[in-house]
Order: structure tokens, then C-alpha cells, then sequence
């Protein structure tokens, strides 16, 4: 724990020590406001679909599909949280 911490700090380190003309270049400048969509897109599927070794489809694949059709039915964001989590806990319950 004590190295992931100081990996992450050296990180931060690194990027306050980076020239303000390179942060202010228009590429990394979108490359940073697009960048988290995908890696929060990731971190979902992994958490949804990763076992030990393996996919697995369970309740959180369920939970995230009821989400998933509740997002693009536009309902309110509570409403896509509920359903996702009354579905997997329901799928479990079985």
C-alpha cells in the first residue's frame, strides 16, 4: 500500500512539475476532457463482468443491463440506480 501511494504521489509530482506550455496545448487539452469517459467505461465493465480469473454473468451483469435500458429511457438518474441495484439484489436473493 505504502508503494501505490508513493506511485501516486511521484504521479502528481510529475504533473505539477510539467511546463504550463505544454498543459496548454489544445491536443492534451481534449485529450483530458475525453479521457475519463472511457476509463470510467472500463472500470464499470471490469467490475461488472470480472471473477477471479474469468467473465462472469450474474446479477451485476443483470443490474447493469436494467441501467443500461433505464439510461436510454432517459429516466432520472435515482430511478437508473434503483433499478440496476432492486435487480441484482433480486438476482442474488434467488
Amino acid at each position: 500500500m505504502l508503494l501505490g501511494s508513493l506511485g501516486c504521489f511521484v504521479l502528481k509530482l510529475a504533473g505539477w512539475s510539467l511546463p504550463a506550455r505544454w498543459l496548454d496545448d489544445p491536443r492534451l487539452q481534449r485529450a483530458a476532457v475525453l479521457l475519463p469517459v472511457p476509463l470510467l467505461a472500463a472500470l464499470v465493465v471490469v467490475q461488472a463482468f470480472a471473477g477471479e480469473r474469468s467473465l462472469e454473468l450474474d446479477a451485476r451483469a443483470a443490474g447493469l443491463a436494467v441501467g443500461a435500458v433505464l439510461v436510454l429511457l432517459r429516466a432520472p438518474f435515482l430511478a437508473v440506480v434503483l433499478g440496476a441495484a432492486v435487480t441484482a439484489a433480486l438476482l442474488r436473493a434467488l
